[in-house]
């Protein structure tokens, strides 16, 4: 796996990164989905880099401008509703992708720590011969993304894969080198060492989802 830690390198991204871990700051939901967005719309500039581009022409009201386009068939796929706002990060910037997506969540069956990842929805495009980015904000033991490969074969299989994430821990990038193929990015604003026994990000930044759209029960 090819992965891409954009932290370490100081940009705005650290602004954006420090104010949706603040418990003070990420009261506010609104901010907290936008910056998760602005952080995916930074990732997903990144990635444009490594796609496949062509030269073109473009006919401007003066004359033409030789320039370039990224030639790739996009499938977006994003896990609700925690994803969400990331999803809209990456489609701003690659606005004319096709669009996936899966409900993963844990079920606790005996209400304790352990827990197993349940996928009960999924409505996606083919992805065979495309570029799939898989879009989890928070890369905590990586088996809901192991789930979400496992519930995608059946739409073929993508010529690339790209992972983005907001934060996520060693131990489930670790997890998910061994599920995913060699030659997969992942495109990851932060990661943090440790997992709690209940499988949450230390530090982190709490549950992506309630923080974007309130608590549940």
């Amino acid at each position: 796996m090819i992965i891409h830690h954009l932290a370490l390198e100081n940009s705005v991204l650290n602004k954006f990164l420090a104010e949706i871990r603040d418990t003070a700051i990420q009261k506010d939901a609104m901010r907290f989905r936008r910056n998760i967005e602005r952080i995916g719309e930074i990732l997903s500039y990144e990635l444009s880099k490594t796609l496949h581009f062509e030269d073109t022409e473009v006919q401007t009201p003066l004359g033409v401008k030789n320039t370039s386009e990224f030639t790739d068939t996009i499938v977006l796929c994003s896990i609700m509703r925690a994803g969400l706002p990331l999803h809209q990060g990456i489609l701003n910037y690659f606005d004319a992708a096709e669009n996936a997506f899966i409900s993963a969540y844990r079920h606790h069956p005996d209400g304790k720590d352990n827990f197993d990842v349940v996928v009960n929805y999924l409505a996606a495009p083919s992805i065979e011969s495309k570029t799939l980015i898989l879009a989890d904000p928070m890369l905590a033991t990586g088996r809901t993304l192991e789930n979400v490969k496992e519930a995608l074969k059946s739409h073929g299989t993508p010529k690339q894969i790209h992972i983005v994430a907001v934060i996520g821990s060693e131990e489930g990038i670790e997890f998910i080198k061994d599920v995913f193929p060699e030659n997969t990015h992942l495109w990851i604003a932060d990661i943090d060492k440790e997992l709690n026994s209940k499988g949450y990000i230390i530090p982190g930044l709490g549950d992506s989802g309630d923080l974007s759209y309130g608590g549940k029960l």
